[in-house]
């Protein structure tokens, strides 16, 4: 599960905006909107919440569970990948 809390706290992490989230989750601004104004279980269906953790994940956002949920950002370039503050339009896969 993911949380409106993580989504906020990932974007964050990523200095993205929601928009920025909607393109790239191919969501609209309200989805995303929507899926962060709860801290718990945001108020949208499981394919959009999906498309949302897969698309931060992506990016390099890591989600924590357990007794405090939370988010972190994967070293990404240790695993072959492009860290969060160097992708763009032209790296995104």
């Amino acid at each position: 599960m993911i949380t409106g809390a993580q989504i906020r706290q990932a974007r964050a992490l990523l200095g993205w905006g929601a928009s920025r989230l909607a393109d790239r989750s191919k969501l609209p601004t309200s989805t995303i909107q929507r899926a962060e104004s709860m801290d718990g279980e945001p108020p949208v269906t499981q394919a959009h919440a999906k498309a949302i953790r897969k698309t931060l994940e992506a990016a390099g956002v890591e989600f924590t569970n357990g007794h405090e949920p939370g988010v972190k950002l994967r070293r990404l370039a240790a695993e072959g990948g492009i860290p969060p503050d160097q992708l763009n339009a032209e790296n995104d896969g």
